[in-house]
């Protein structure tokens, strides 16, 4: 390999390292909604381990979840309004009939990401079958897990 296709090589690696590494942008939320950016880490029994980058905004009620690639590339987005939900990824649209059920499609189990927005405001709102820790919200971490079918959910994020 000559020195000038090594250097080129070296540097395309490196890039694609750091944009590895690189924190989402913090997502643009129209006044008054809110809004976090950063990483998340789900694991549930007999699934296969999911992490990415992760824009949410809105509330409960109406909102968006943008998953994103390492390379920060869109990998899905989850919206949802008052009894319907869509998720778009680069495989088509599918629909669904509350953001429950597309969490449950997508994640394989019940994943409360309306319990979510509270959570990441750092109130402990219980639902049924998880333990959350919200101590460490004013750092930017959370972490809920939940006792059957087990699961584990940790989110490093800014607001």
């Amino acid at each position: 390999m000559t020195a000038s296709r090594r250097l080129f090589v070296g540097s395309a690696l490196a890039v694609a390292l750091l944009a590895g590494c690189a924190t989402p942008p913090k997502p643009q939320a129209a006044p008054g909604e809110q809004a976090w950016s950063g990483r998340l880490a789900l694991t549930v029994q007999g699934e296969q381990p999911f992490s990415a980058g992760f824009e949410l905004k809105g509330a409960p009620e109406q909102g968006e979840l943008t998953l994103l690639t390492p390379l920060g590339g869109t990998a899905g987005v989850a919206r949802w309004a008052p009894g319907s939900a869509t998720l778009r990824t680069d495989k088509g649209t599918r629909e669904f009939g509350s953001l429950d059920e597309l969490a449950t499609q997508v994640a394989g189990a019940p994943i409360p990401i309306a319990a979510l927005f509270d959570w990441l405001q750092g109130r402990a709102t219980q639902v049924p079958g998880w333990n959350v820790d919200v101590s460490q919200v004013p750092q930017g971490r959370l972490r809920a897990q939940r006792t059957s079918p087990p699961a584990d959910l940790r989110l490093a994020f800014e607001h």
